[in-house]
C-alpha cells in the first residue's frame, strides 16, 4: 500500500486514470487511498461532511475503464447539483434533520460519472454558500491545508481543502460570487469559473440565481479541469446558452498550442472599498511580466475603469441572492424554526423578504448593461487579469455568521474579493491561477477574466503558467 498511497498523492486525476488502464493499480485501490487520505488528516482539515464508502465501492463495479478519469475518486460540494444516494445538507440545521438522499443524478453529476469519477463523500460549505468561508455551525469547519488556523475560502472552500491537501485530486464546486475562485486562490489550486451556460443546469438543479451561478471543479493541474471541461460541457444545459465559441476544443487538445500575441488588460489596485496587499498586488504584476517576455502587450486597466460596474454588479448578486434564499424560505416543508438557520441567513432571508419586483428588475438591467459594457472591454483586451484575493486567506472565525449584519457581512465579502462578483453578474468564465507562495508560506494567486465563451482560452492561459512560471507550480507538491 506505501507505493500506491505515494502514487495516489504523486498524480493528477488524469495520471490516475492513466496508472488504472496501464495496470499499476486497481479502482479499489484508488478508493482505499483516497479514504485512507480522508481518514488520515480530516478531523484536523474539515473538509469533508460526510463519507458515503458504500456508495463508491458499489460504483466500483460499473466503471468504464476507457473513461477519462476511469477510477478517480471525486467529492461532491454539499451544495448544488443533486447526486444519487446523497443528501445535500448545505450547511445548514434544518437540512440536516428533514433531508432526504437524491433518488436521479443531475444531468452535470451523470456526466462526471461518465467520464469515471467515483464520489465518496461531500465537502463543507458555509450555510446555504452565504460566506467566504466554509465554517458552518453545525460543523465542520473547513482549513487552510497549508495554515489550519486560516480559512479555506467559501463556498467551495472543502473542495479546494481536500484537493489542496491530496484527499481527491479535483473535487466538484459551485460559483455565485467567487466561491470557486475565492477558495482555490486561499488553497494554491486551480479554480474555474465557467461561462454562463456552458455546464448542464438540469433537471431540478435550483442554484441557477439568475444566471450567478455556474458548476464546475477544482483541481491540482490544468489539465485536469481542461479534460473536465471536455467531459461535461455542452448542450442540452438549460435556459442560459453559451455561445458555440465555448466549445471549439477539445480543450486538453488545445492547452499547448502557441498563443498569438495577446492585448492583456492588467488590474493591480483594488477599488476606494478593498486595499490589495503588496504581495498580492506583485503576484498580478509578476504574472504580466511574465506574458510580456512571451510577447504579449500588456496594458494597465485602472480600477477606477472598473468601479461602478462592480458595485452594480455586488448590489445585483446582493438582491438575487437573498431573494432566493427568502423564495426557498417560503416553499420549505415543514416550515423552518428560528434555530433552523443561522442568525446570517435570517437577515438576508428577512431582506429578501422586504425586496420588491420593480427592485430585482432594476438590478437585473443594470446587471445586463454591465454585461455589455464588459463585452465593449473585450473588443480592446482579450483578456483582464486581477487579484483575486485582497489579502492572504482570513483566520478561521474572520467571517462569524451568529450575528445578523448583513450589510456588514456583504461588504466582508467584497472586501476580501473585490473582483469576483464582476464575472458572475456578466456572466464571463473566470479562472483563479495559483502564482506561488508569499512569505507567510500562503498561497498567492491572479484571476484571469476573458469574454464569454472563452473557458478554452483562459484554461490556455493557465497551462502558460503553469509551465513558464519561475517557481515552478509548487502545488504539485502537498502543503
Amino acid at each position: 500500500m506505501p507505493e500506491i498511497h505515494d502514487l495516489y498523492l504523486a498524480e493528477d486525476g488524469l495520471g490516475l486514470a492513466a496508472a488504472l488502464r496501464g495496470g499499476s493499480v486497481t479502482a479499489s485501490e484508488l478508493l482505499e487511498a483516497a479514504l485512507a487520505r480522508a481518514a488520515a488528516i480530516n478531523a484536523s482539515l474539515g473538509a469533508l461532511c460526510y463519507i458515503d464508502e458504500i456508495g463508491a465501492r458499489a460504483a466500483l463495479a460499473r466503471l468504464d475503464p476507457a473513461a477519462s478519469f476511469a477510477g478517480v475518486p471525486f467529492l461532491m460540494k454539499d451544495l448544488g447539483a443533486a447526486a444519487a444516494g446523497l443528501r445535500t445538507i448545505a450547511g445548514a440545521h434544518y437540512f440536516a434533520r428533514n433531508a432526504v438522499p437524491a433518488t436521479t443524478d443531475s444531468d452535470l453529476v451523470a456526466r462526471l460519472r461518465r467520464a469515471g469519477v467515483v464520489i465518496f463523500g461531500k465537502t463543507t460549505v458555509p450555510e446555504m454558500g452565504l460566506n467566504l468561508a466554509s465554517e458552518p455551525l453545525i460543523g465542520p469547519i473547513a482549513r487552510n491545508p497549508w495554515n489550519l488556523d486560516r480559512g479555506a475560502g467559501g463556498s467551495s472552500g472543502g473542495a479546494a481543502a481536500a484537493v489542496a491537501a491530496g484527499i481527491v485530486p479535483l473535487a466538484h464546486a459551485t460559483d455565485a460570487g467567487g466561491s470557486i475562485r475565492v477558495p482555490a486562490a486561499a488553497c494554491g489550486v486551480v479554480g474555474l469559473k465557467p461561462s454562463r451556460g456552458l455546464m448542464p443546469q438540469g433537471p431540478d438543479f435550483d442554484n441557477l440565481l439568475m444566471g450567478l451561478a455556474s458548476e464546475f471543479v477544482v483541481s491540482r493541474t490544468v489539465r485536469d479541469s481542461a479534460a473536465m471541461l471536455d467531459a461535461c460541457a455542452g448542450t442540452p444545459c438549460g435556459p442560459y446558452a453559451a455561445p458555440p465559441l465555448a466549445l471549439t476544443g477539445p480543450a486538453l487538445a488545445a492547452l499547448d498550442r502557441p498563443l498569438s500575441p495577446l492585448r492583456i488588460g492588467l488590474v493591480e489596485a483594488g477599488p476606494a472599498s478593498s486595499e490589495i496587499t503588496e504581495e498580492r498586488r506583485a503576484a498580478v504584476t509578476a504574472a504580466a511580466r511574465l506574458l510580456e517576455a512571451a510577447g504579449h502587450g500588456i496594458e494597465r486597466l485602472f480600477s477606477t475603469e472598473l468601479e461602478l460596474h462592480l458595485v452594480v454588479a455586488e448590489q445585483f448578486f446582493e438582491q438575487v441572492i437573498c431573494a432566493a434564499l427568502a423564495s426557498l424560505a417560503e416553499e420549505l416543508n415543514p416550515p423552518p424554526a428560528s434555530e433552523d438557520f443561522e442568525p446570517m441567513t435570517w437577515a438576508a432571508i428577512e431582506r429578501g423578504r422586504r425586496l420588491t419586483a420593480a427592485s430585482l428588475a432594476a438590478a437585473t438591467r443594470d446587471a445586463a448593461r454591465v454585461s455589455y459594457a464588459l463585452a465593449q472591454c473585450f473588443e480592446q483586451f482579450d483578456a483582464i487579469i486581477t487579484p483575486i484575493l485582497a489579502d492572504a486567506p482570513p483566520h478561521v472565525g474572520a467571517f462569524p455568521t451568529d450575528g445578523d449584519d448583513i450589510d456588514r457581512h456583504f461588504a466582508r465579502m467584497s472586501a476580501l474579493a473585490p473582483y469576483a462578483a464582476l464575472a458572475n453578474a456578466a456572466g464571463l468564465p473566470a479562472i483563479s491561477v495559483p502564482q506561488g507562495l508569499d512569505t507567510a508560506g500562503l498561497p498567492l494567486a491572479i484571476q484571469i477574466v476573458g469574454p464569454i465563451g472563452s473557458d478554452i482560452f483562459l484554461l490556455q492561459l493557465a497551462r502558460f503558467f503553469e509551465r513558464s512560471a519561475p517557481w515552478s507550480f509548487p502545488f504539485h507538491r502537498l502543503p
